[in-house]
């Protein structure tokens, strides 16, 4: 696949997705003779485990630094630590939102309440 038509089916720019290739957020991409881009199956399957983990708010550090054991094949233990702790970090992220959407609804059925008395 080209690199706009990995761009149109994950919706990321080609710009992010160059940038995400240079700084080693994915692996380096195959390249056809004449230097294109040439995603195959697993580069898209890495440019989808990247959009998955950036849109919950893993850090790019840890998962520049995932990819880079990953590569190399090595740091096994490492890898499932870098995962235990984001995933850590979400429970807890998720944690706050659902504390925020009680206190949100509260508020909403007060004003309810009130809309119901007038």
């Amino acid at each position: 696949m080209t690199i706009g038509e990995v761009s149109e089916k994950f919706e990321m720019t080609t710009d992010t997705l160059r940038y995400y290739e240079r700084i080693g957020l994915i692996p380096p991409v195959p390249r056809k003779k004449n230097g294109i881009r040439d995603f195959d199956e697993t580069a898209c399957k890495w440019v989808s485990f990247v959009k998955c983990m950036r849109s919950a708010g893993v850090q790019i550090e840890a998962l520049i630094e995932y990819v880079a054991l990953m590569q190399a094949n090595t740091g096994l233990k490492r890898r499932k630590d870098i995962l235990i702790e984001q995933r850590a970090r979400l429970i807890k992220q998720a944690e706050t939102l659902r504390s925020t959407i009680e206190r949100l609804d509260y508020k909403i059925e007060h004003y309810e309440e009130l809309f119901k008395k007038n």
